[in-house]
């Protein structure tokens, strides 16, 4: 046995290696795909935490004593730090200016400890002023015309108004979560909001403690220490045990909110996509590779055959030649698990910084010992039990069966595509989701039927390339012939005779080649939808290149100006960003110019129901008092086109809230900057007219000159007043979906898998194939056949096999990438209108595919110009 693998591997070298190459291609593809799993998880847990300054909220009960469960949580394990904040509920605030009062409704007053900001510096945001003293929101300083040195009331029930000094404007970027969270009724933040020094706050509120104490509650802000586990399900799981575990040490005395917990369980779904897409791009690609080594090592089987008949006329036994095909596989398998793991652990090293894991590795190398055993081990042994040793000897592997094989017999290529397309169907109804994670809920659900449509669509299409190719081969002979003859010449009848004769073996050749082809486009388009959306989230995010954000309470700052003569600006658009009440609801109004908004913010049609974006603005440039509302409004508020919707704007002439009228014209689900639940667009001029100027926001087009070198310039003309953010930034912190994850790494490995198996099927599988029948073309080159003759004989047959594999395979990856897309809906955020193919990659890999199998077939041409006589007698 070690004499005979010994020769194995002298003679039989290239056999072995070429088997070694294709399990490697499989078990590097494999691991790489799952290092980028483990580090896009890890990935979405950083940036879904990252925005999160206040990990717990502790809503502490009436009577509670504050120092006890503030030490009672600074006890809990991983708790890093822990800080009281006072609420007070006040009917209103006012303030004077030159006669006129202002006033607001229901407000929310916060006494905050001396170090709050240093320990949750994310939580205010100084726009102007200074930040010690009395800090009034942003909104409700418009809302009250107030500025820094404005003297405000405090109403305060059942005591003389209290009086402060405004000292500084600040944003609530967490306002959501720090104001709404624990308050009785509360399910958005208030629209005014006082923000005191706890000594301050306890002079002038502390009083009504022995009037309305239901007017005062405590909080504890709680930040952890975040040793959490890579996974967001896992850390979700860890973050909610933790706050339930505080629940218990505080025995009643409060009751805590997992902001945290919260963030992680959006991320949850994100990382059951990243496994989708795992499952959907690297399983094909796998199985693709596993299947061009099952090719090779089948082309070589007439000759494994014939060399066991030999071993079995030498007496050797049945089991021992088992033994020694074993040996073969197992030689080939681990060199190839060996090979994939270490490519595996350089790539996952250079793309993503991670090598992947032991888990990953003894997974991936598995999967390719079992490619190994699938390949040599089982039809050997199927070998052995239908066949005679006379049988294998004679054995030439040229003389196929007439019959097609039994599953195309039965006709399940087309069950196989009826049953795809039902299946996905259902999969892309209307309201249909692959992940559906349930808030709080400690699972999430994956429809994991999902991936039978792809699979079968696989399976079918496969199968039914394989039927066309053969079909073609045994009924059209003589238009075969023709179409050979400027590349064969008179050898097109003997070549098209060929063709026609061995059918199944080049069906099989052309069909594996397809499929390679197909995965490679399917995950080009994939990759690139991806990309392209991913551009279009960050776009939507920030709105533009550079947005240029006006102070609060700034109605005409007279910014454009300034913004366009800024080098590197091509186009500022202007649009006012207010808030207006529907019914009970605040939500934020986009006030538009409607002729020059779809080009100036690059408005896509996607975004828009009822119309295009240009046809819906020309509505709403024609009628002006027309508004667009968000499809979360339209359901709330039962909408139907042509409605009256009356609003309440606040008039930045006066400060009053007037009401507005308008008539409903149609449906926008992303607009830029805007949130992505309810809003509101409008024509500018007409709310202007009935509401006055409101703050602008600018966007800004570098017409291809660095976002961020241009943000960088009009910092520095327009000081430090206006918001100014770029896209370049913003691109690296939308993690809103999976979207946010960089695909870069996973991209060039995807593609450059699929580059290596396209190539590979058309030029390996081409090659071992024809030299597989290296006997035939030296006999014809012994009978003196031209060596024009001779390569047009090769080259005849290569075009066969090449030019369908690549139309068919082209044809069913642009069908397979909308399915992927389509199916994986929910990773993109908005959804795409149309797909994105890379040509230039495409264009390579065209290239590569004809490249690889020209030197095939001139390799062929030049070994068998000089004829051998082994391969005369035979051997």
């Amino acid at each position: 046995m070690l004499i005979w693998i010994a020769g194995l591997l002298r003679r039989r070298a290239g056999r072995i290696a070429a088997t070694a190459a294709g399990i490697a291609t499989a078990v590097a593809l494999l691991a790489t795909v799952g290092a980028f799993l483990g580090t896009a998880q890890a990935s979405m847990t950083r940036r879904a935490v990252a925005p999160v300054e206040v990990d717990w909220q502790v809503v502490l009960a009436p009577g509670a004593d504050v120092a006890t469960a503030l030490a009672n949580t600074r006890a809990e394990p991983g708790v890093a730090t822990a800080l009281p904040v006072r609420y007070a509920d006040v009917p209103a605030l006012s303030s004077s200016e030159a006669g006129t009062v202002s006033t607001t409704g229901a407000a929310v007053v916060l006494g905050l400890p001396p170090d709050y900001r240093t320990t949750f510096p994310g939580q205010l945001r100084n726009l102007a002023g200074t930040s010690d003293g009395a800090l009034l929101a942003q909104q409700t300083a418009a809302n009250l015309r107030a500025v820094p040195g404005t003297v405000l009331t405090i109403e305060r029930p059942g005591l003389a108004a209290a009086h402060v000094t405004v000292a500084g404007i600040v944003d609530l970027p967490h306002a959501d979560t720090m104001l709404a969270t624990g308050r009785p009724g509360a399910t958005a933040p208030p629209d005014n909001v006082l923000l005191l020094p706890d000594h301050v706050f306890a002079d002038l509120l502390d009083p009504l403690q022995n009037v309305r104490p239901d007017l005062l509650n405590t909080q504890l802000h709680v930040r952890t220490g975040r040793q959490l586990p890579l996974a967001p399900d896992a850390a979700y799981t860890a973050s909610t045990g933790a706050a339930r575990h505080l629940d218990a040490a505080l025995a009643g005395a409060g009751r805590t909110t997992d902001n945290l917990g919260a963030a992680l369980d959006a991320a949850r779904s994100d990382a059951a996509y990243a496994t989708a897409l795992f499952l959907f791009l690297a399983t094909p690609g796998a199985a693709l590779a596993g299947l061009l080594t099952t090719t090779v090592v089948a082309v070589a089987a007439p000759r494994r055959r014939r060399e066991q008949a030999l071993l079995r006329t030498r007496g050797a036994t049945t089991r021992q030649v088992l033994a020694i095909t074993a040996m073969e596989a197992a030689i080939s398998g681990v060199a190839g698990a060996v090979a994939g793991v270490g490519a595996a652990a350089a790539l996952g090293a250079v793309m993503f910084g991670n090598t992947g894991g032991p888990a990953w590795f003894a997974a991936a190398a598995t999967a390719g010992l079992a490619v190994a055993a699938a390949a040599v081990l089982v039809p050997a042994g199927r070998s052995l039990r239908t066949g005679g040793v006379a049988t294998a000897a004679r054995a030439g592997g040229d003389l196929p069966t007439s019959r097609p094989p039994l599953v195309l017999r039965l006709g399940l290529d087309l069950v196989a595509l009826i049953c795809a397309v039902l299946l996905l169907r259902i999969s892309t109804a209307h309201g249909y989701q692959l992940v559906v994670a349930p808030e709080g809920a400690p699972r999430i659900a994956v429809d994991y039927w999902a991936f039978a449509g792809p699979a079968l669509l696989w399976l079918g299409g496969a199968l039914l390339v394989w039927r066309i190719i053969a079909t073609t081969l045994r009924y059209g002979r003589r238009m075969l012939t023709t179409m050979l003859r400027p590349l064969a010449g008179p050898l097109a009848g003997t070549v098209a005779a060929t063709l026609h004769r061995r059918r199944q073996p080049v069906a099989t050749a052309a069909t594996l080649i397809a499929c390679a082809i197909a995965f490679a486009v399917s995950t080009a388009g994939f990759t690139a939808t991806y990309r392209q959306q991913a551009e279009v989230d960050a776009r939507l995010t920030n709105g533009a290149d550079v947005t240029v954000t006006a102070p609060p309470g700034a109605a005409d700052t007279g910014l454009a100006g300034p913004i366009v003569v800024t080098p590197g600006v091509r186009h500022v658009e202007t649009i006012q960003h207010r808030f207006a009440y529907v019914g009970a609801d605040l939500q934020d109004l986009y006030a538009v110019q409607p002729g020059t908004v779809t080009a100036g913010a690059h408005l896509a049609d996607a975004w828009f129901t009822g119309g295009t974006a240009a046809e819906l603005m020309r509505q709403l440039q024609h009628q002006p008092d027309g508004i667009l509302v968000s499809a979360e409004t339209v359901i709330d508020f039962q909408l139907q086109p042509g409605d009256r919707l009356t609003l309440r704007i606040n008039d930045a002439r006066t400060g009053t809230a007037n009401p507005v009228v308008f008539r409903f014209l149609g449906v926008v689900n992303e607009f830029p900057t805007a949130p992505t639940d309810s809003f509101l667009v409008a024509n500018a001029d007409y709310v202007t007219a009935h509401a006055g100027t409101g703050p602008d926001t600018h966007l800004v087009d570098t017409g291809g000159a660095d976002p961020a070198t241009v943000a960088a310039a009009l910092r520095q003309r327009l000081g430090a007043g206006p918001a100014i953010t770029d896209i370049t930034a913003t691109r690296g912190t939308v993690g809103s979906s999976l979207t946010g994850v960089d695909l870069a790494g996973l991209t060039r490995i995807e593609l450059g898998f699929a580059l290596a198996i396209a190539v590979a099927a058309a030029g390996l599988v081409l090659a071992v194939d024809l030299a597989e029948r290296r006997r035939i073309f030296t006999i014809l080159s012994v009978l003196r056949a031209r060596p024009r003759h001779l390569a047009g004989f090769v080259a005849a047959e290569a075009c066969v096999v090449t030019v369908p594999a690549l139309l068919l395979g082209a044809a069913a990856g642009a069908g397979l990438a909308h399915v992927l897309v389509t199916i994986l809906n929910g990773v993109f955020d908005p959804p795409p209108d149309r797909l994105a193919f890379p040509w230039g990659y495409l264009g390579i890999v065209l290239f590569a595919i004809l490249a690889a199998a020209a030197t095939a077939v001139t390799a062929l041409v030049l070994v068998t110009r000089r004829p051998a006589l082994t391969l005369l007698r035979g051997e």
